[in-house]
């Protein structure tokens, strides 16, 4: 989860650099645009935020779908949506490369059709990792935001009177997420899919790591009986 928070930076900094402001992971990014964009605040975009969004929505409720039934924990399923996040990464970072100039936009320029469906795109394949990963219910790592993760590191520090458990975890999440979005912008330099290609490999390899550790967990379990 850790790792896959890392790729989410590579992709939203890949977004919002390359895609004229778009968050695609991060949706309180793009509601608070919005927000400022319907009240006539300049240069602010309103339809790949809206995009991003609507996709979102629709790749979080199919996966919380096909998941509503799984068992608790990494499963064959799980494990399967996340290689359908790389994959689809990886495809994207394919088309791109062979669209070239069809889809970088400069910020404040209306984006062409093509950077509208990458955006559409990503956003569906980012909801779909949200809820994959919201299923996985790992303690303050969604893999798409860190504020919740920044507001229990500070809450229950040490300086606040707490235990300071799980501060590892937490600083770990908002350190990768800060890391990827500097990856991301670096490669960002080289091409616009580059990004999205080293993030559909995370995304696999992080996929295939948690299914051989799953299915050796399960297959422990009768040993041990």
């Amino acid at each position: 989860m850790l790792v896959l928070t890392f790729s989410t930076g590579i992709v939203d900094a890949v977004g919002y650099l390359g895609l004229d402001r778009v968050f695609t992971a991060n949706m309180t990014g793009n509601v608070v645009i919005l927000g400022m964009a319907l009240t006539g605040a300049q240069d602010l975009p309103v339809l790949g935020p809206s995009l991003a969004l609507v996709g979102f929505v629709l790749g979080a409720a199919l996966v919380g779908r096909v998941l509503r039934r799984a068992a608790t924990g990494w499963t064959t399923a799980s494990s399967v949506v996340f290689a359908v996040v790389g994959a689809g990464l990886g495809v994207l970072a394919g088309v791109v490369a062979g669209l070239g100039d069809a889809v970088p936009v400069e910020v404040g320029s209306t984006p062409p059709p093509a950077a509208l469906a990458v955006t559409g795109v990503l956003g569906v394949l980012m909801g779909a990792q949200a809820a994959a990963a919201r299923r996985l219910a790992v303690k303050d790592v969604t893999t798409v935001v860190v504020t919740s993760t920044l507001t229990g590191l500070a809450a229950d520090s040490r300086l606040a009177g707490g235990t300071g458990e799980g501060w590892r975890r937490r600083l770990g999440a908002v350190v990768l997420i800060l890391a990827g979005a500097a990856a991301g912008a670096a490669l960002l330099r080289w091409h616009i899919g580059a990004g999205l290609g080293v993030a559909g490999v995370i995304t696999v390899v992080c996929a295939l790591l948690g299914h051989l550790r799953a299915h050796h967990r399960r297959a422990a379990v009768p040993a041990a009986r």
